[in-house]
């Protein structure tokens, strides 16, 4: 963008009228450049105003999750690491929204479709996004449930705690898995984010072969593809046509997939750029339901305001280590002792390296998630995952 060159106004230069009209002009000038300029601080005050109430006032508070962690605030595990943040994400399916239902029959009940644990470093050096499967075998404590009865402890699909007791549930049964305080918390649905890959004007991915996929309505060609919010759903959900038909390669393209979303937010410098900015934060509220800390702007920018110099190949995806559960080959368990190490180093504000390579497989687990030793002998353990440096075509 070119800038225009400074226009000279009246009494600007030498006159032959002499020097005192010239001062004349120039406080005339003056004087009336300032009360333009105030117009325009007063006019910028106003819209800027009326945009922050508008975005401000699409944040929905989580109060009744706010309410049931207070009541079991004392067996909630406590933060080891100043300024040190562990948001959880949670990807609603519920079908009740705006424009969801054309994703299936709205049930009553709603579950945890995608869950990442987001841990931000003390200082914000690095992010680290950790996956966890719905299919994870867990323990679920009692819960609230939305009539206000009380369910009972259960060992059940991680997945089971949203339906039961919504975000609460969730991030009390996180906590009595990983040992790791949930600071905050984000709860978006289907429709939030379509609009928000629409915001930045799509994003592109590379595909290893066409996809011609029926139930999530989606037909790609092989290569270089730019997905907008439509696509980009089915693509991140869609399990059974694409790869090996498994949970483990669908929350792998999720991570390259927001590792794409990552790339395409910084190199448009959206951060930066206000005409940008908004559209990206009104579907970005629009459908997020969050801890009443973050359910303002001025919450989320407080947030977010260290993240813009994280270098990409330092924002980190990768799933939690795990291994077919004994008892049904269909559902996962966590592979010890790699889980409790990552989750030990999270909690510690501990250095974790992520890779795409897969890193040498111990004996207790799968490659999925399996870690070893840094070379450099520091004891840095090695995850197998993505960055997203990684996440778009190169």
């Amino acid at each position: 963008m070119t800038h225009s060159a400074r226009t000279l106004g009246p009494g600007a230069g030498s006159s032959a009228t002499g020097k005192g009209l010239v001062r004349r002009r120039r406080r005339r000038w003056v004087r009336y450049g300032g009360l333009g300029a105030v117009l325009l601080v007063v006019g910028a005050v106003g819209t800027g105003w009326g945009l922050y109430a508008a975005l401000d006032g699409n944040i929905t508070p989580d109060d009744a999750a706010a309410a049931e962690l207070a009541r079991y605030e004392k067996e909630r595990p406590t933060a080891l690491v100043k300024d040190a943040q562990n948001i959880l994400l949670i990807g609603s399916d519920s079908r009740s929204g705006d424009g969801n239902a054309r994703y299936g029959r709205d049930s009553g009940t709603e579950r945890s479709d995608t869950t990442i644990l987001l841990h931000l470093s003390a200082g914000r050096r690095t992010a680290t996004a950790v996956s966890l499967p719905r299919d994870l075998m867990v323990d679920v404590p009692a819960c609230r449930e939305p009539d206000g009865t009380r369910s009972e402890p259960v060992f059940a699909m991680f997945n089971h705690a949203f339906q039961k007791g919504g975000s609460a549930c969730t991030i009390r049964t996180v906590e009595k898995l990983t040992n790791i305080r949930v600071d905050h918390h984000m709860v978006v649905d289907f429709h939030g984010f379509k609009d928000m890959v629409d915001a930045v004007d799509g994003v592109t991915v590379c595909l290893d072969e066409p996809i011609n996929d029926k139930a999530a309505k989606l037909r790609l060609p092989a290569g270089r593809v730019t997905l907008d919010g439509e696509e980009a759903l089915g693509y991140v959900r869609a399990r059974k046509s694409l790869g090996n038909g498994s949970d483990t390669e669908r929350m792998d393209r999720q991570q390259r997939f927001l590792g794409a979303l990552v790339k395409k937010v910084q190199s448009n410098d959206v951060l930066l750029n206000p005409v940008k900015l908004f559209p990206v934060l009104d579907a970005a509220t629009s459908s997020l339901t969050t801890d009443p800390d973050l359910a303002s702007l001025r919450g989320l920018y407080e947030l977010v305001r260290g993240l813009r110099d994280i270098p990409t190949e330092r924002v980190q995806f990768l799933t939690v280590p795990r291994e077919s559960y004994v008892y049904d080959a269909n559902r996962d368990q966590l592979a010890e002792p790699e889980a409790r190490r990552l989750f030990e180093r999270l909690r510690k504000d501990a250095p974790v390296k992520v890779t795409e390579k897969a890193p040498k497989v111990s004996e207790h687990s799968h490659d999925e998630g399996a870690y070893e030793e840094s070379e450099k002998g520091d004891g840095t353990p090695t995850f197998r995952g993505n960055t997203a440096a990684e996440g778009s075509c190169g």
